[in-house]
């Protein structure tokens, strides 16, 4: 390779990820997903594009697709918050673990029939497009302005974030049936294989998170290299994990989790430094798989493959995710909602690759036929997430936005961190008296720094926009300081009067007493149950903001929930 295209190769690769990254703000005005956008760069580029680059390494594809998945995963597992796990852990792990399988099972029998295959092959491609793309989801829903309710969006974000182990272990274990052939050992090989795979995973996964926060603790080193030590610790146990056999993709998400919702003192540095390198290699890993495939080859699967995208859009998803979430009695707006995000991104398009590494014989006609599935999938779901949300009326207002605040970890008191947050316009803070500011058990006020000068709180003092006020408090507090400090929020289309009703009701109040001042009629046996307990019972324990239930001609709505407990009800007449 000479110098000069040397260049010119770091030239057009530095280009793309440019006009990639440029990209992003033309898709947020027309609702286009971005990874259907990347894709299309790349088959651009590719062989039969406008430039012509020919790209058929899939040795090379496999390696980087790989190294990119392990860190857009570990950073889906920093962002998973634990306060999420009250209402989704459960069903989320049921559609990351059930839901693949089923999944996985409903398209296979349909690629059985449309492709003429055997049943094994048709499993196999049912695997290999069994996971959703977390990424691809959220970004959409986060380009729309519509936020979900919590049981939704957390449920979401937590299977696409933990559902790839499970498709990427089918996927191997059936290669490994495919080539093993009638030998007898299929039922050990499923057997051994999902043990080891995810036996390991978890084991390493803990054990390397719970070391990897003692590690970032522990060492003193410049601010910088704090999240280049958790990313490369990460990574490396990720390897570990791969050549012991076990799965280094749920190792690397636990490990995420675990350093994700642990006080440290660079954990801001170590999000913004994940964020930054696994939207890289998010554009990186669709650009380098555009350029993989041939479009014109892509013809004689175009029937095939439209039959087998409707089947898993319309049939094998909506049976799978009723299937995963009977027992966690979700909404039936919910399921349909979660059924329509199974959104197909990247880690389809990789897992194609593993029948060509193996040697099986039909290896090109599956890349080909999920690559062009992968396609459907982002064109269909991807372009109507957020209006099929608004349809299932299960939006809520959207909240204000947490404000940007300074966090330092005590190195020395782990549950103790030094919080600064900013005073901003239409903050509930706003002209507050400082020694009354919202707080919980076990945080403290320390000052409010004004013109760069620190005040002793004093009675009759308020604070003023552009004051920064100076807490010591548990990790725990944040998101009660988050409410009073974030900015206020006004959405035109959903007001949150409009939403939560025009009163406010007491948890505690009963329903006689609800009854009794609006003239309602009810039953007999429900009137000394509080408004609380008879949410309760309606949603199983499991509320969530936003949350509605009829009683006679009203409906009551969660407004609050403070610390996992009902806090404020609103009542809407009509």
């Amino acid at each position: 390779m000479t110098v000069e295209l040397t260049y010119l190769y770091i030239f057009g690769a530095a280009t793309l990820a440019f006009i990639s990254v440029v990209a992003s703000f033309f898709t947020h005005r027309t609702g286009a997903p971005i990874l259907l956008v990347f894709l299309v760069l790349g088959m651009l580029v590719g062989e039969d594009g406008i430039i012509g680059v020919e790209f058929n390494d899939f040795n090379i594809a496999f390696l980087l697709g790989h190294i990119a998945l392990a860190i857009i995963i570990f950073d889906g597992g920093l962002g998973t918050r634990k306060d999420s796990f009250r209402v989704s852990l459960k069903p989320a792990l049921s559609l990351a673990t059930v839901g693949v399988l089923g999944t996985a099972a409903f398209t296979g029998l349909a690629a059985h029939f449309i492709l003429n295959v055997s049943v094994l092959e048709g499993f196999l491609i049912g695997a290999i497009v069994g996971s959703t793309d977390a990424a691809a989801v959220f970004g959409l829903i986060r380009n729309a302005g519509v936020e979900l309710k919590e049981r939704t969006s957390a449920t979401l974000e937590i299977e696409s974030g933990s559902n790839d182990p499970m498709a990427i272990f089918l996927t191997i274990t059936l290669v490994e049936l495919l080539m093993l052939g009638d030998s007898g050992d299929q039922g050990w090989t499923i057997a051994s294989e999902l043990l080891q795979q995810m036996g390991l995973g978890m084991a390493v996964g803990f054990a390397g998170g719970y070391c990897l926060v003692e590690t970032l603790r522990r060492v003193h080193l410049p601010s910088s290299s704090y999240p280049l030590l958790a990313l490369a610790g990460a990574m490396s146990l990720f390897g570990v994990t791969m050549m012991w056999g076990g799965s280094g993709f749920l190792a690397i998400f636990i490990m995420g989790v675990i350093i994700g919702n642990k006080p440290l003192t660079y954990s801001s540095d170590i999000h913004s430094f994940s964020d930054g390198v696994a939207w890289l290699s998010q554009i990186g890993m669709f650009l380098m798989l555009g350029m993989l495939v041939t479009p014109s080859e892509l013809l004689p699967i175009v029937v095939p493959a439209l039959g087998i995208a409707a089947v898993l859009i319309f049939v094998a998803r909506p049976i799978a995710v009723f299937i995963s979430l009977l027992p966690f009695h979700f909404p039936w707006r919910e399921q349909v909602f979660i059924s329509w995000c199974g959104l197909r991104g990247a880690v389809p398009i990789i897992l194609a690759l593993f029948p060509y590494l193996a040697g099986l014989n039909t290896s090109q006609m599956y890349f080909e036929l999920v690559f062009f599935v992968v396609l459907i999938s982002l064109v269909v779901q991807g372009w109507t997430i957020a209006p099929v949300a608004k349809w299932l009326k299960i939006k809520v207002p959207v909240t204000a936005s947490q404000p940007d605040y300074v966090h330092l970890t005590l190195p020395d008191v782990s549950d103790k961190e030094l919080l600064v947050y900013p005073v901003l316009a239409g903050s509930q803070v706003q002209a507050s008296d400082p020694l009354h500011l919202p707080s919980i058990e076990g945080s403290q006020m320390i000052g409010v720094i004004r013109k760069g000068v620190l005040l002793n709180p004093s009675k009759g003092q308020r604070l003023n926009v552009g004051d920064r006020v100076l807490f010591l408090a548990g990790g725990n507090a944040r998101a009660v300081l988050g409410r009073a400090f974030a900015p206020e929020a006004h959405n035109a289309q959903l007001d949150a009067n409009r939403f939560f009703g025009e009163f406010t009701l007491q948890p505690t109040a009963t329903l006689a007493d609800i009854a009794s001042v609006y003239g309602l009629d009810i039953e007999e046996q429900i009137e000394n149950q509080t408004v609380k307990g008879y949410i309760l019972q309606q949603f199983h324990g499991k509320p969530v903001v936003g949350d509605q239930v009829k009683l006679g001609s009203v409906t009551l709505i969660v407004r609050e929930i403070t610390d996992d407990q009902i806090s404020a009800v609103g009542i809407k007449l009509k």
